[in-house]
């Protein structure tokens, strides 16, 4: 209970961000493109733009904070070991599994053409958390001193930053298969390469650490307070030099470490919002939470819903297109929103009460949809 309390603001950050994802992907998907360029939408575009990284920081918190447990078994191969490769791996596998092109292994093979291949060779954010946790994991085994690991977060920080607007210069499928080519920049459509979008993540990692060490020394107050300073210095001074809302001729490239450095100054400061929030009131029961404990359910499901070819053949971004305006998205994005917390408390609920019947329902509904695609 104690490691609940002590992680509740990153997990309302979690859940907060999350919901907020349904709003980006409906809004993207079915307002009407005129909107668009309107001067409301380009502030909501940068709004939303925040939750990306957001769901790197906080996966890796989550990360650091449940990493020192088992090192010992984990380093030896056994059951810990697989346990976190596996779920790790996992989220690799939904991210592609969300991109599939057809949803029929002989037609892709057979009539799937290099070009729409494309599409599901693209690096999301499900395959940037995942190969940057495998990453983080790995090291961690590598490295046993605490200390050590922590500065080589550190030193992986700096570096990254350092070298992602030349990596994204380079055009790396000529020398690599599409499928690892895309990991490193967006020259083939990738939304979320390594480079910088792994940053966020370490970020989360290093931070969690003096959160932890904070907490340990019952310093949490004064080192929160340091938090949200430095947000918002960062934020302030990175909006003079550069902001997505200002005109492009004056932006810099996207890879830019000022680009990954205003983010974070944005992302701090709502995750002190959270903290605030967490010791003004009692979330335990929040539908938020509900949402963060679930977060990989209510982002496969609300995508499938949005996305998936249910409808002779058509998904709801087919049916609807981009037609829909502003009272209208917003209607869809509540409706959904609502849809996926109860989805999110019902899958909870089944977990924590019948955790052997949700396991194997979870088996045999994966097992099921790898027939469906062999056989179709």
């Amino acid at each position: 209970m104690k490691e609940k309390v002590r992680y509740i603001s990153a997990d309302l950050l979690r859940g907060l961000v999350i919901i907020i994802m349904i709003e980006v992907h409906v809004f993207n998907t079915f307002l009407i493109p005129e909107l668009r360029q309107t001067g409301w939408f380009s502030v909501l575009n940068f709004i939303n733009g925040l939750v990306a990284p957001s769901f790197l920081f906080v996966s890796g918190f989550a990360f650091q904070v449940s990493s020192g447990s088992k090192l010992d078994e984990m380093r030896k191969f056994g059951k810990a070991f697989w346990k976190k490769t596996r779920r790790i791996v996992q989220i690799i596998i939904i991210g592609y599994m969300l991109h599939i092109p057809v949803y029929s292994l002989s037609k892709t093979i057979n009539e799937v053409t290099p070009e729409i291949m494309q599409s599901f060779y693209a690096v999301d954010v499900l395959q940037c958390i995942g190969v940057g946790l495998l990453f983080l994991f790995a090291f961690r085994l590598l490295i046993k001193s605490d200390k050590s690991y922590n500065y080589f977060l550190i030193f992986s920080f700096i570096l990254i930053s350092i070298a992602s607007p030349f990596i994204w210069q380079i055009d790396f499928n000529q020398f690599l298969h599409p499928f690892l080519g895309n990991y490193f920049n967006t020259v083939h459509g990738s939304l979320f390469p390594i480079f910088p979008w792994l940053n966020f993540l370490l970020a989360g990692a290093i931070f969690a650490k003096y959160f932890v060490d904070a907490r340990e020394k019952n310093e949490e107050e004064k080192f929160i307070k340091n938090t949200v300073i430095a947000g918002l210095i960062t934020l302030i001074l990175c909006h003079i030099f550069f902001s997505p809302l200002l005109p492009d001729s004056i932006k810099l490239v996207k890879p830019h470490p000022i680009f990954l450095l205003e983010r974070l100054g944005y992302v701090l400061f709502i995750l002190t919002i959270c903290w605030l929030v967490d010791r003004k009131y009692d979330v335990k029961k929040s539908f938020i939470l509900d949402a963060s404990r679930e977060s990989l359910l209510v982002y496969w499901l609300h995508l499938v819903i949005i996305f998936g070819t249910f409808w002779n053949g058509e998904s709801l971004q087919t049916i609807i297109g981009a037609t829909l305006n502003v009272p209208q998205a917003i209607g869809v994005t509540v409706a959904l929103m609502i849809l996926m917390i109860i989805a999110a408390k019902i899958w909870g609920w089944a977990k924590r009460d019948y955790p052997k019947y949700a396991s194997n329902f979870v088996k045999l509904f994966v097992a099921a949809l790898i027939i469906l695609f062999v056989l179709k």
